[in-house]
């Protein structure tokens, strides 16, 4: 019959696909093993940066230890939610205040949003903190722009090393003692990178599956690349840069979304080395709606790909070793920001339902089930109160294979969607270390001058509830939350959940629960029936 004869013509190279996306498949999940068997080396090892010269403080002069200049930046756009929360942890940095200058750099068109900034920066002022408020104009290249636009200033050139932190970011007190240091007689040293921590990570199941992606990335990949490469890929936030680097590595640059893995890349083909340090943690949020979750990671898998049509030819060229331009070039940026994008759709949202309806063309259970499960196991051992979601926690990543897939394409072949920035939406939760370090400028004077007398600590619950007291100036119709649709991730459920249904007929039966419950995934994330929903 014609069908028949249709689906005779389709296997072989349906069956072709398989093999191939199955071999990228083995390849991938070979690296992953690698990564994790460094992990659990560098843990039993205890392995962790050493200081090359221990900062010894003195009992009688506090301040007389190593104390350079250190510029603190924190770029912002828009970020009413959370511009206090960054601005009060960062002017409560334990360092001394004539050895720090912080810089609140505005890219806010809110003419609101930047009379609050302005505001709060003239609070802290006003305790004798250091800090400058900055807004441009003209808001080209958005952070890298931004960043770009601050290191231009006259007085930067007396700073030796600037942190940055995101509007979200909430560094520890101690953060620049048990960052900074580990520059001191390291003359190679470029950059100190510190880990995020969540302080909503428990808040829906979308924040939970984040959580056991993140921690992986900084419990694996970058303790993993920095103990044995001494590179990764800068975070954006939450780091420490010797200025002289960025300088020499030509400073940032507005080509990509990507400005931080960029400076990156560029930072270590000029020979600098990087430090990531596991047992530092900075607080941050994690997207609560499956809408600024899925714009956050179009960005982040779009721009490695327009970074890497740049800068293949300077990685070539490069005087770097053949094995660190191996590690760029195949590890780096192919198989973990192309490859994986493209076997995880291609193979399991596309390959998988399409072998029930053409059975010549055969994918093994162990494709479809172990080494997933074992991957998905792995990837949650750095976090292993999550474990009860693995199962979510595999379904949902094929079902981000979609915008993965797409984003990654747009960049490598510089679509329109690929230079798209959008700014995540952040909901200024607040952490218990938030309230204490707000407390300087946001507790009522009363009750301050009570504290201050007594010696004794602001009343946490009473602070967040007047924290959280609207200004009656302020309130104004509550915008209503709706779901939005998301077409891509619907047609796919209905073709996994059709391929399902004829998985059923032919008694496949590993491959029917696959389907089944990928398709339904599918339906919710294409409902937005996941994470918060979007006013």
């Amino acid at each position: 019959t014609p069908g028949l004869q249709g689906r005779r013509l389709l296997a072989p190279l349906l069956q072709f696909l398989t093999d191939a996306c199955v071999v990228l498949f083995l390849i991938q999940s070979a690296d992953r093993l690698i990564q994790c068997l460094g992990s659990f080396y560098i843990t039993v090892k205890r392995i962790k940066p050493r200081l090359k010269s221990p900062v010894l403080p003195d009992a009688e002069d506090p301040d007389a230890g190593y104390y350079p200049m250190v510029l603190v930046q924190i770029p912002m756009c828009n970020e009413k939610e959370v511009y206090q929360q960054s601005i009060a942890a960062v002017c409560n940095l334990d360092w001394p205040r004539s050895n720090f200058l912080v810089q609140v750099l505005d890219d806010s068109d809110d003419p609101t949003t930047q009379s609050l900034i302005r505001e709060e920066v003239a609070k802290w002022q006003q305790t004798g903190a250091r800090i400058l408020y900055r807004h441009r104009v003209l808001r080209d290249g958005y952070k890298a722009g931004n960043l770009k636009s601050a290191m231009g200033c006259s007085y930067v050139k007396d700073y030796e090393f600037v942190a940055i932190f995101d509007a979200d970011f909430q560094p520890n007190p101690d953060f620049l003692k048990r960052t900074v240091p580990h520059f001191k007689d390291n003359d190679e040293l470029g950059l100190v990178q510190a880990r995020w921590s969540f302080v909503n990570k428990d808040e829906n199941l979308l924040t939970r599956l984040q959580n056991i992606n993140l921690c992986f990335h900084f419990e694996v990949e970058q303790q993993v690349n920095g103990v044995f490469l001494n590179f990764f890929g800068f975070n954006g936030t939450a780091g420490v840069w010797r200025i002289k680097a960025l300088e020499e590595s030509g400073g940032w640059m507005e080509r990509t979304t990507v400005e931080d893995m960029d400076i990156a890349v560029r930072a270590h083909l000029h020979g600098w080395k990087f430090i990531f340090l596991n047992d530092v943690e900075c607080q941050c949020e994690l997207p609560e709606s499956y809408e600024a979750y899925r714009k956050q990671q179009h960005r982040w898998h779009s721009g490695p790909m327009q970074l890497f049509r740049l800068c293949i030819p300077d990685i070539i060229k490069s005087k770097i070793s053949v094995w660190k331009k191996f590690n760029l070039i195949f590890l780096f940026f192919l198989l973990r920001k192309l490859i994986l994008p493209f076997y995880s759709f291609t193979l399991f949202c596309i390959i998988l339902p399409m072998t029930m309806f053409v059975p010549e063309a055969e994918l093994p259970d162990w494709v479809v089930c172990y080494i997933p499960a074992l991957m998905s196991l792995l990837n949650i051992l750095p976090s292993p109160k999550s474990f009860p979601f693995i199962i979510p926690y595999l379904l949902f990543e094929n079902t981000m294979s979609v915008t993965k897939f797409n984003a990654m394409i747009s960049g490598l072949f510089q679509l329109g969607s690929a230079y798209e920035w959008v700014v995540t939406k952040k909901s200024g939760r607040s952490s218990e270390g938030d309230l204490i370090s707000l407390a300087a400028v946001a507790v009522p004077p009363k009750e301050l001058r009570h504290h201050q007398k007594t010696g004794s600590a602001p009343n946490l619950d009473a602070l967040l509830v007047w924290k959280e007291q609207p200004s009656p100036k302020k309130e104004g119709k509550k915008q209503k939350k709706h779901n939005r649709i998301y077409k891509k991730e619907l047609a796919l459920s209905l073709l996994l959940l059709t391929a399902a249904a004829r998985s059923l007929l032919t008694k496949q039966g590993i491959h029917f629960y696959f389907l089944l419950f990928q398709g339904i995934s599918f339906l919710l994330v294409g409902l937005d029936l996941i994470g918060e929903q979007v006013e």
